[in-house]
C-alpha cells in the first residue's frame, strides 16, 4: 500500500486542525452554540461594508452594532448556512445591500462613495400614512400605533408588524416602537422578514440559496430568481414591473459593492424590470 505524501499529510493535518479550531471556539465547554456566520463576516469587515453607519449624521449611531447582528442571527440559523460558500457569501451580500438601501444616508457625493452609507437610518423620516391596513381583520391596528418603516428592513404596516412580533416573541401590533428602540429586535425582524415566505411570495432566502420554485403565476410573470426578484419581494410595487428607477439600481450597487468584497459573483437577474410585481 502507497504511503501518503508530505503534501496530503500536512493538508490532512491542517483540515484537521483547522476543524479542531472551529469546533473549539463554537462550542467552548459545550456552552457557546456555533455560530457560522462569524467566519463570513467578522467585525472588521461588517463595520468596513458599513463604513458610515456611526457618523454623527447617522440618526441609528450606535444602532446597528456587529454584536447586535451576530446576535439576532442565532434565531435564524440557516441564513448564511445553506449552501456553499459562494451561496452563502452571495446570500448574507443581497441582505446587506436590501437592508443597506433601505436605511442608506447615501448621496452622489457622500464620502467613500453612496455605497458605503448603509445603516444610517433607523426609522423611516416623515412617514405619508400610519401604515395601517384596516381591512386586516388578523392583524388588527392598536389605537394610535403607526406601523411605518422602522428597523434594517423598514418593516412596515400592520399586517408584518403582527406577525413579525409573534414569531419573535413580542406583541408587534402594540408595541411597534421596539423595532426602533431596541437593536436584536430590529435585526430579527429583518432577518424574519428575509427568511419567511408570505404567499404568494417566496422568502427572500430561498430565492438567494436556490430553493425558489417558481409557480406556473410566477413564471407567466417572469419572475425569475436573482437579487431582482428579492426586490420584488421587499418593494415590487413601486420598483417592479417598470424601467429600473433609481432606488432599484441603489439596491443593485450596493449588492454589486458586496458582492466584490466577499469575492462571489453576484449571479443573474439583478434587476425586476421585466418582473411583473406581486
Amino acid at each position: 500500500m502507497a504511503q501518503p505524501s508530505l503534501f496530503t499529510s500536512i493538508s490532512s493535518y491542517l483540515v484537521l486542525s483547522f476543524f479542531l479550531l472551529f469546533s473549539l471556539t463554537c462550542n467552548v465547554e459545550a456552552k457557546v452554540s456555533c455560530n457560522p456566520i462569524l467566519y463570513i463576516v467578522n467585525e472588521t469587515l461588517y463595520n468596513s461594508l458599513f463604513l458610515h453607519k456611526d457618523d454623527p449624521a447617522c440618526p441609528a449611531k450606535g444602532f446597528y452594532n456587529y454584536s447586535f447582528f451576530i446576535e439576532a442571527t442565532k434565531s435564524f440559523p440557516k441564513f448564511g448556512n445553506t449552501g456553499d460558500l459562494s451561496t452563502r457569501k452571495r446570500e448574507i451580500a443581497a441582505f446587506f445591500a436590501q437592508i443597506s438601501h433601505e436605511t442608506t444616508g447615501g448621496w452622489p457625493t457622500a464620502p467613500d462613495g453612496p455605497n458605503a452609507w448603509g445603516l444610517c437610518f433607523k426609522e423611516e423620516v416623515n412617514p405619508q400614512s400610519d401604515y395601517c391596513d384596516s381591512t386586516n381583520t388578523k392583524w388588527p391596528c392598536y389605537p394610535g400605533k403607526t406601523y411605518h418603516g422602522r428597523g434594517p428592513i423598514q418593516l412596515s404596516w400592520n399586517y408584518n408588524y403582527g406577525p413579525a412580533g409573534q414569531a419573535l416573541g413580542f406583541n408587534g401590533l402594540e408595541n411597534p416602537e421596539l423595532v426602533a428602540n431596541n437593536s436584536v429586535i430590529a435585526f430579527k425582524t429583518a432577518l424574519w422578514f428575509w427568511m419567511t415566505p408570505q404567499n404568494p411570495k417566496p422568502s427572500c432566502h430561498d430565492v438567494m440559496v436556490g430553493l425558489y420554485r417558481p409557480t406556473a403565476a410566477d413564471k407567466a410573470a417572469n419572475r425569475t430568481a436573482g437579487f431582482g426578484l428579492t426586490t420584488n419581494i421587499i418593494n415590487g410595487g413601486l420598483e417592479c414591473g417598470i424601467p429600473t428607477t433609481a432606488q432599484a439600481q441603489d439596491r443593485i450597487d450596493y449588492y454589486k459593492r458586496y458582492a466584490q468584497i466577499f469575492g462571489v459573483d453576484v449571479g443573474p437577474n439583478l434587476d425586476c424590470a421585466n418582473q411583473q410585481h406581486y
